[in-house]
């Protein structure tokens, strides 16, 4: 009550009167009032009790101070209380609350129910809060009624882009309605998720589309184009009903969106279920499925795959995966959190992985290491899973063109770091002499290596090297002929393999080659093969970790679930 006397004003409260605009143009903006909406304020404070006086209109608190002067019965020009301000002003410091904080305003007096129901404030919440830009009062937004922005989306199966009639008519939508029981309760699941797929993994990107919130799943090239952009598939979508409630829609499978539902396991963790699984079975049966499938995932037919291998490969998957497609579990993840030391901006990458096609892992700085972690993987080493450990303590100077493309060489000296290494580990101390001179130049701004010698060690540089020719050795296998021919920095590096099943693990040392900001790649040399690594460049929202212990704590997490 003294928080409502405070705000309201206690005694008799003047009536809302609009104060004269000085500039028209101005008071024109999206956060001022609505006329119509301002009138109807104004006119419903016509003969109405508000803060202070019985339904009766009798005043029950005597004279506020607000319309008091200093005895002579003069009233002072300035409102004393937050409720005596004109309805415009109100609204306009409304908008700048936070959205769950809206709903305690309401409940401070009926004159500040009323005019939160104003649509202005609800529509800056949805801007700043989930980036809509569509305009629910406008009759066409880029030649498409608004109306047609909601009841429609394309049917990312119909290649050529017709439209599917999908919800009734939402003339009468609001902001409001829209945050409140559409934006604000399903706010917990945006952001960057991973599916428990068994070892196969994946990476969920749930964001606000128009008036949507969809669930869009990453995929990889088809490999082995790993410069291609990623790929999206809806795997379900959220929207309102004319009842008001939101309604969950699954996309998976070929007859268009049908009934879905979401339930919160836990914290940063959700799952999805289809109610209707007869939509994502096809009339070729197994058989039509395999091959829609196939083509969706490797851009070719199992007749141009020759490797045998490959092929069983591809089928396990197809059999895997598919007894997800009804119901799927997600865990939270996160981006790492750039920091000014690091080497390269951490973030997502896709990178070849030999007769297992393509994959995305999160590149991370961690003091003196480098790590790339698995978001999507195979059965031999399953997403969650550390792929590759860098050592940027221990920089690898390579020898020039004749000499790089000898793998002898290039083993001999990778493998040379890699006994000194162990070495260290089995006396127990994290650096020896090279270690600790290495040490001391990562102290400085950053970590630098030139390419023009035949040895390990560290240099002074402070930024990324010079290009310096690069060129694989012969016998590495490559994905991808593509890959660049020059680089800026190399380190020595372990990479993680295992046999089906992820059985008998093991790090193989191995040299970290930095192309560029975006792009760099791993020589396996037991495996004789390369990986190629290029970054994602799609916008992902709500994605980074709010602090480094958050995204320290995930990452343990991840390798949880798959060990």
């Amino acid at each position: 009550m003294a928080v409502c006397a405070r705000l309201c004003g206690v005694g008799q409260s003047r009536r809302c009167r609009r104060r004269p605009r000085q500039n028209q143009q101005e008071q024109a903006s999206d956060s001022d009032m609505d006329e119509e909406e301002e009138e109807r304020i104004v006119g419903q404070r016509r003969g109405d009790a508000g803060c202070g006086r019985t339904e009766s209109g009798v005043n029950t608190t005597g004279p506020s101070r607000a319309h008091r002067g200093g005895g002579d019965g003069t009233v002072h020009p300035h409102p004393q209380a937050l409720s005596e301000l004109p309805p415009e002003l109100l609204v306009e410091i409304f908008s700048l609350l936070p959205g769950p904080a809206l709903p305690n305003v309401a409940l401070v007096c009926k004159k500040f129910r009323q005019i939160l129901n104003t649509e202005t404030i609800w529509r800056r919440r949805c801007m700043e809060e989930f980036h809509i830009k569509e305009d629910l009062r406008k009759t066409e937004v880029d030649g498409v009624s608004s109306r047609d922005l909601y009841v429609k989306r394309v049917n990312p199966r119909v290649k050529s882009g017709r439209f599917m009639k999908l919800l009734p008519d939402y003339e009468h939508m609001d902001y409001k309605d829209v945050y409140t029981h559409l934006l604000h309760p399903y706010r917990h699941i945006l952001g960057l998720w991973e599916p428990d797929i068994g070892p196969y993994g994946g990476l969920l990107n749930v964001v606000v589309d128009g008036l949507f919130i969809i669930g869009w799943m990453y995929l990889p090239p088809h490999d082995p184009r790993v410069e291609d952009p990623m790929r999206k598939r809806p795997l379900f979508r959220i929207h309102m009903w004319e009842s008001k409630k939101a309604t969950v829609e699954c996309m998976y499978g070929h007859k268009g969106p049908h009934k879905g539902d979401i339930q919160t396991v836990r914290k940063d963790e959700f799952s999805t279920k289809c109610n209707q699984t007869d939509h994502h079975r096809m009339p070729g049966g197994r058989q039509e499925e395999f091959r829609t499938w196939l083509e969706d995932e490797w851009g070719r037919t199992l007749e141009e795959i020759f490797h045998e291998h490959m092929q069983e490969l591809i089928l396990m998957k197809f059999i895997y995966t598919s007894q997800y497609d009804n119901c799927l579990t997600y865990r939270r993840i996160y981006l790492p959190p750039p920091m000014p030391s690091d080497l390269i901006q951490p973030g997502l990458f896709k990178g070849t992985y030999g007769s297992h096609g393509l994959e995305i892992v999160m590149l991370s700085f961690h003091k003196t290491s480098a790590r790339a972690t698995k978001l999507t993987g195979d059965p031999n080493v399953p997403a969650g899973q550390l792929t590759l450990d860098i050592d940027l303590d221990q920089p690898l100077v390579l020898p020039d063109l004749e000499h790089q493309r000898n793998l002898e060489e290039l083993s001999r000296l990778v493998m040379g770091v890699h006994e000194q290494v162990q070495r260290q580990v089995r006396e127990g101390t994290s650096e020896g002499a090279c270690g600790d001179a290495a040490a001391a130049n990562v102290a400085e701004a950053n970590r630098g290596v030139t390419c023009d010698g035949c040895q390990p060690g560290p240099s002074a540089d402070t930024g990324l090297s010079e290009s310096r020719p690069f060129v694989l050795p012969l016998g590495v296998m490559a994905r991808n002929e593509v890959y660049p021919r020059t680089c800026r920095k190399c380190f020595y590096g372990t990479g993680l393999i295992a046999g089906h099943g992820f059985t008998s693990p093991e790090r193989t040392p191995g040299l970290f080659v930095l192309f560029d900001q975006d792009r760099f790649g791993f020589i396996w040399l037991e495996l004789k093969s390369f990986s190629l690594y290029i970054r994602l460049t799609d916008h992902l929202p709500h994605a980074h970790a709010p602090n480094l212990e958050r995204f320290e704590a995930m990452l343990r997490n991840m390798q949880s679930w798959t060990s």
